[in-house]
């Protein structure tokens, strides 16, 4: 099994868990296997069309899947998936 590690920001939705092991092949396998598991954190995570928002930062093993396969990007048991939603904030001025 893989582990997805998850931030501060989204654990409230996974019942506070800070790491959820999951089966899958793929990034994506496991991205819907956590949902599967917290619904909650779909609208956090994903688009309706089922791709991750584009605010949604993720890396397997410390490297940022976009530079990788993306959703396809291949994962086996014992990889580190890390989700970190970009935070949004300054003062504008």
């Amino acid at each position: 099994m893989s582990t997805i590690r998850l931030p501060s920001v989204l654990r409230a939705q996974a019942n506070g868990e800070k790491a959820v092991e999951v089966e899958g092949g793929t990034v994506g396998d496991a991205v819907q296997a956590l949902v599967g598991r917290h619904p909650a954190l779909a609208e956090q995570l994903l688009t309706p069309e089922g791709d991750l928002h584009r605010f949604v930062n993720v890396y397997v093993n410390g490297r940022d899947v976009r530079y990788l396969e993306g959703l396809a990007t291949p994962i086996e048991s014992r990889d580190e998936i890390r989700l970190l939603p970009a935070i949004a904030g300054g003062s504008g001025g």
